[in-house]
Parts: C-alpha cells; structure tokens; sequence
C-alpha cells in the first residue's frame, strides 16, 4: 500500500516508519507542525525526521513553516491541559493538511505518527482521522506493543534528537 505518512519527529517517525515498512508498504513522510516552537525546535525535528527517512530509504516532503493558523486556531487555549481541546485543534489541523496533501497526490490512504506517543490519545487521533478522510485514513496505535519503546530505542540508536515537549509554546513552559 502506498501510504502518506504526517510526520511529528524524527522519534515517532523511526518506530511508525519500521513497523510501516516491515509490513511491506511503501510510504512518503509528510512533514506539517505549525505548533512547533520556537522555529529552532522545528528545524531540528525536521533534520531528525530526514535522517531517519535516509537511514530507512524513502521521501520526506516539508511544508514551510507557519505557525500564525495554529496560533490563531489556540488563541486563549494555554491553560488547556495536554490532551485537552488545543491538543485535538492541532491534531485536526495537521491530519487536515495531511488529508489536502493525499487528495492532490497519488497514495492509497494516510496516516500519521502522532498514535505512538505516549501521552498521545490513539482515539482522539484516529476519530479526527476517520473524521476527515473516512476510509482512506489507516487507523492505527503505533504505540501498541512496544511501539514507543522501539520508537525510543531506534532514536538512540541513530544518535536522533530527542524533544522533551510536544512541541507547542505553551507544552515548552510547563
């Protein structure tokens, strides 16, 4: 299956990236993180998705960076706790952009990498998922079964950097 993959870091890509390409499918990154912050923390997450996509041998395709739509869409929402409603904005923003992405180009479904971390909700992503791109959205929980262990050992492994937020301004001051 040819699969468009939205791509959060280059941890969460290694593990997702494995378990896609061991079960024979043939995947595109899509990298799209408006709520990255500040813009150094970004371009770092993009270099360590782009070393795993070398190491593992496919695309990474990058959207410039752009945070004033996901600044406007959290506007009044920093008291909101991890996995709160500004969590589930930026989720849809970014699988929305995902989807737009899929829907101009030739992949059989899309996912994301945002399911194996773990204080990510697998269920919100997969609902907003479904919500947007209905069947052509590949359900998953990469963190399942080891997922996000493996996704951790794999960045050490490849000396792959390693944020310690989410990636938002407002997870950067807790």
């Amino acid at each position: 299956m040819k699969i468009l993959l939205h791509v959060c870091c280059g941890v969460c890509l290694a593990g997702t990236a494995e378990t896609l390409l061991a079960e024979g499918h043939n995947i595109t990154g899509y990298y799209f993180n408006p709520n990255n912050a500040p813009l150094a923390e970004y371009e770092k997450r993009l270099a360590a998705a782009r070393t795993i996509a070398g190491i593992m041998n496919f695309p990474v395709i990058a959207v410039q960076y752009n945070p004033e739509p996901w600044r406007k869409a959290t506007d009044g929402m920093a008291e909101e706790p991890e996995g709160g409603r500004r969590c589930e904005i930026c989720f849809r923003m970014r699988l929305q952009a995902a989807y737009d992405y899929f829907g101009e180009n030739d992949f059989d479904v899309f996912t994301t990498t945002l399911t194996i971390g773990p204080r990510k909700s697998a269920e919100v992503i997969n609902r907003i998922g479904k919500e947007i791109g209905g069947e052509k959205f590949l359900t998953r929980d990469f963190k399942k079964n080891g997922g996000a262990q493996r996704a951790v050992q794999l960045a050490k492994q490849y000396n792959i950097y390693r944020q310690n937020y989410c990636g938002c301004v407002y997870s950067v001051r807790k």
